[in-house]
């Protein structure tokens, strides 16, 4: 009796352990490269039917003196520590996803002149990574990064016609139409930022009265020194920047803070910003009929600010049959995104059979 209950315990224990095994081989794992103009991040990840698993993540700031040369040599170094401190040979990598802010050649796999990243000209990223870790290596620009997130495991899962707007430091567009990512004739679609609309106004993209000049971070706070500086030299005293000496210390994050307390001129700010963006989606919706947009970053954070003069600019300017047909909302990974953007990519990669490594 005891030997036929103790080949009974083993037989089950074989049986768990090949079920172990098993899935592990239903896992994907991933390396994902995040490369941007403040910081970098390496992580390691596995997918298993449409749901991620992170199991590590190393990041470090990025430094601009020491040049493209020294980051990715670091990325790297780090990505090699993560396999060896998982027991992980390159072998166990499905494959590796960078994301890194345009422009660049997603076909290629090269990095062209990101503004944030000056004097990273041409290079062949995709190649390095692949070349020297041995693992098949995909590149796509932050808002396709996006993008792809959303549509894979955020708010944009179902959608077969959708746009992500990354709302942050800049501002881009990732574009998945008929459910599959739309890069364009050569990796420029979704530059959206770079469209004027207005003949004056905060500078993005290089352009005066840009899109990403009235909604973007760095167009926010841009709009607060102006609006300030002329309460200021009225004689009226602003709440939230006493002087101006104080003027560059604006932040789109500080101005937030000011307006979600009520304080009206940083209301105000954010209300100007609302209708420029509320003119951009109206173009995007009469222009591509999407099903979805989805808004990043600063959008999570300030809704509240920001939808109604959204809303009031979009119900006024769109054709009807196609507002309402598309539904506006935030990211629905929210902060997480980043990590899922890398992910996305790798998997997407593999999927296309895009350029890889």
């Amino acid at each position: 009796m005891g030997n036929h209950e103790t080949e009974k315990e083993v037989e089950v224990e074989v049986e768990v352990e090949a079920e172990v095994e098993a899935e592990k081989e239903k896992e994907t794992r991933i390396l994902g490269i995040d490369i941007g103009g403040t910081k970098c991040a390496v992580l390691l990840a596995s997918c298993n039917d449409g749901s991620v698993t992170f199991l590590e993540k190393k990041a470090f700031p990025t430094d601009p003196k020491t040049g493209a040369k020294a980051v990715i040599q670091k990325l790297l170094d780090v990505s090699r520590a993560i396999l060896a401190e998982n027991n992980l040979q390159s072998t166990d990598i499905a494959a590796a996803g960078i994301n890194c802010g345009g422009p660049l050649d997603s076909r290629k796999g090269i990095i062209l002149c990101p503004p944030n990243l000056m004097g990273w000209v041409n290079i062949p990223i995709v190649e390095y990574f692949g070349k020297s870790l041995g693992i098949r290596s995909f590149l796509q620009n932050d808002a396709n990064a996006g993008a792809l997130a959303e549509h894979m495991f955020g708010a944009g899962k179902g959608y077969e016609n959708m746009m992500f707007l990354t709302f942050g430091t800049g501002m881009g567009a990732g574009l998945i139409l008929n459910g599959r990512l739309y890069g364009g004739t050569n990796d420029m679609a979704g530059e959206v930022g770079h469209i004027r609309l207005d003949s004056y106004g905060p500078v993005g993209f290089g352009k005066a009265g840009s899109f990403e000049g009235f909604c973007s971070g760095g167009g926010i706070a841009q709009l607060a020194r102006l609006k300030v500086l002329e309460k200021l030299q009225a004689g009226e005293k602003v709440g939230f920047c006493r002087s101006v000496e104080e003027l560059d210390q604006l932040t789109a994050h500080s101005v937030a803070d000011a307006a979600k307390a009520g304080d009206p001129l940083a209301r105000e700010i954010f209300s100007i910003c609302g209708t420029y963006l509320g003119k951009a989606l109206s173009l995007f919706i009469d222009i591509l009929n999407p099903q979805l947009i989805i808004l990043g970053s600063i959008y999570g954070r300030c809704k509240e600010l920001l939808e109604a003069p959204i809303r009031e600019i979009v119900n006024r300017e769109t054709i009807p049959f196609s507002r309402e047909v598309c539904r506006i909302t935030e990211s629905g990974l929210g902060e997480a995104i980043n990590d899922y953007e890398a992910v996305a990519v790798a998997l997407y990669g593999l999927s296309e059979g895009c350029q890889r490594g």
